[in-house]
Parts: C-alpha cells; sequence; structure tokens
C-alpha cells in the first residue's frame, strides 16, 4: 500500500475520529442507543482499516497477541467481576444497588463497569478473529486448480 498516498493519507485522517465515536458510543450508551457491543465493534473497525490499509504486521506490531488476549481476560473478567461483587455482597448476580452510597449511583456504576468490559471484550475479539483469519495459511497451493 506504499503507492496508495491519498488512501493512507485518509485513513491516518479517519482513525482518530472513528475512535473518539467508538468512545462516545461507549460512554453515552447508557443514555441512547449504543453500550458496550456497538463501541466495542466500532473500536475494532478503527483497528482493521489500520490494518488494511498499512497492513496486518503493522497491526500486529501495534497491538501485539498478548495484548488482544489480555484484552479477552480483562473484559470477561470487568463484566463477571461486577457481578460477583454484588453476589458477595447478599444480592442477585449483576444487581448493582450495593456498589455505591445511594441505589441511583450504585445502578449507573454497575451498567457503566459492565457496558466497559463487554466493549474490552468485544474490540479484542474481533481485531484477534479479524487478524488469525488475514494471516492464516491457505490450504490449497494456486497449483492445484
Amino acid at each position: 500500500m506504499h503507492h496508495h498516498l491519498v488512501l493512507r493519507v485518509v485513513a491516518k485522517f479517519l482513525l482518530p475520529f472513528i475512535l473518539l465515536y467508538a468512545l462516545y458510543v461507549q460512554w453515552h450508551g447508557d443514555y441512547g442507543p449504543g453500550g458496550g457491543f456497538q463501541a466495542g465493534v466500532i473500536f475494532a473497525v478503527g483497528f482493521i482499516l489500520y490494518a488494511l490499509v498499512f497492513g496486518v504486521d503493522a497491526l500486529t506490531r501495534l497491538l501485539p497477541r498478548r495484548f488482544l488476549l489480555g484484552g479477552l481476560a480483562v473484559g470477561l473478567l470487568l463484566y463477571a467481576g461486577t457481578g460477583l461483587v454484588s453476589l458477595f455482597q447478599g444480592l442477585d448476580y449483576l444487581d448493582y444497588n450495593q456498589l455505591a452510597a445511594d441505589s441511583i449511583h450504585g445502578q449507573e456504576w454497575g451498567i457503566l463497569l459492565v457496558e466497559l468490559g463487554v466493549g474490552i471484550a468485544v474490540a479484542s475479539a474481533m481485531i484477534t478473529i479479524f487478524v488469525a483469519f488475514a494471516t492464516r495459511e491457505p490450504d490449497i497451493d494456486d497449483e492445484d486448480w
């Protein structure tokens, strides 16, 4: 892609806006449409665009495999851990009332933490799936056709 200068410049220009929009969807998902899943997919799309324009090797240098697997684990632990906190306090799983001094703020913090965990896990999963497909070796050689 070194000879596609316009494409590289446009991708570099769009990438911060895509990531900023993903953060907007993440943090305002409890007030309107959006949330962790949508934000995670949009965030992953930004990095997939980066890989399509600059190469998968550039993406794997930016986000190594252990970082992506760590993101999967952190997202899952954040989601599950938020539920376990309320479970250990004698409430139902994912009952956020005891996460703050009053139940309204507890609900806000609970939704925020759960959606953040979902967003991190989904973004890591989408990027991992893309890298797995983009770096796989073909099963059939061109000579077999």
